[in-house]
């Protein structure tokens, strides 16, 4: 992969998605959802059966195989790139894996300076397998919109310093607050690393992306700011210039969402724990808006699903009404693995019928 020489920027002036973040009138509202590319289609059960987790994000055919199953079956209007939010650490050289049950596993947690000197910089050679993969999905996607993926340096930074998931993040707060040298030492090193990575897939042709900070959440307001939000803008600001949609989202964050809206993204992803309408007025005008089902309502019979599906699109009216540039259905947080998929092409159909 040679990543001086960009792939054209795809042309889609009547993608829905694109449209919508943009403050165009789209053709139907746009719908696509948080993994929906995953174990929730019994298709990527199938091709996944044998296959690593991180082996599957490394092979370009299957990626490429994967990101399109659920636009065929759902009819969504965007692809999101199948990866998870360590492959650019484990492309890097760390040493980790994702385990079945319990997610991904840091072989050597990083929690001191030296810790944080000796972690190894990302070469976008050693992603090339996901640029190809994005090479190929432009080919066949035709109008429907590519989105790359990345998480945050925070979300990073939390899976490195305790070792894998948390509840509390105790050790991650512990170093943010006993020694914020080496934390920004080390967000900054991962922000390097995302930048990185989303360069990559902008070179390769993605048509918007996503930043996932899933655990930011978990802090307060003022740490946020202090600990986080530098380090998430010096991502969005370097990727700003390929003029491609920037979505920016985590799970948890109702009051994080003003300081969120200012690392530069355009659009922001709220969870279903907040009013779509409220959400906009914290955001501030000019930002598009993307969400909110609650992933659990998709179990609850058809009636109460089209119920929530409308109050969203309601919401979602009124905040566009209120400033917001657009709105972008989506989930509150990815697809749960049980989930009914025929219920998600419904869901498709409804909004795109309102």
């Amino acid at each position: 992969m040679n990543t001086d020489s960009r792939s054209p920027r795809r042309h889609l002036p009547d993608a829905p998605l694109l449209a919508a973040v943009a403050g165009r009138a789209p053709s139907h509202r746009p719908v696509w959802f948080m993994r929906q590319a995953g174990r929730s289609l019994p298709e990527y059960r199938k091709i996944r059966a044998g296959i690593g987790m991180l082996e599957s994000c490394f092979d370009a055919e299957l990626v490429t195989e994967i990101t399109l199953q659920p636009v065929r079956r759902h009819g969504v209007d965007a692809a999101i790139l199948f990866s998870d939010i360590v492959v650019p650490l484990k492309a890097a050289g760390i040493d980790l894996d994702i385990v079945a049950g319990t997610g991904p596993v840091v072989a050597n947690p990083v929690r001191s300076a030296a810790d944080v000197a000796g972690l190894p910089r990302l070469d976008p050679e050693q992603v090339a397998p996901v640029a190809d993969a994005v090479g190929m999905l432009t080919e066949q996607l035709g109008d429907t919109a590519l989105i790359g993926f990345a998480g945050a340096p925070f979300t990073l930074a939390s899976y490195l310093v305790e070792g894998g998931p948390s509840k509390n993040h105790e050790k991650t707060k512990a170093l943010m607050r006993s020694d914020p040298k080496t934390w920004h030492a080390l967000l900054d090193t991962l922000a390097d690393t995302t930048i990185t990575f989303l360069q990559a897939q902008l070179a390769a042709g993605i048509d918007a992306l996503q930043l996932f900070d899933s655990w930011a959440g978990a802090l307060s307001l003022a740490d946020y700011r202090e600990f986080v939000l530098p380090h998430s803008k010096k991502v969005l600001d370097a990727v700003s210039s390929a003029g491609v949609p920037k979505i920016h989202f985590g799970v948890g964050t109702g009051e994080l969402l003003g300081a969120m809206g200012e690392a530069g993204a355009d659009v922001v992803g709220v969870d279903w724990r907040i009013p779509l309408d409220v959400a906009a007025a914290r955001v501030g005008p000019g930002k598009a808006l993307q969400g909110n089902l609650d992933p659990a309502v998709l179990f609850a019979g058809w009636d109460a699903v089209d119920s929530e599906v409308r109050r969203i699109v309601a919401e979602a009216d009124r905040a566009v009404g209120a400033g917001a540039v657009g709105h972008v259905f989506n989930l509150g947080h990815g697809v749960l693995p049980d989930t009914d998929p025929d219920v998600l092409s419904r869901v498709v159909e409804l909004v795109h019928s309102l």
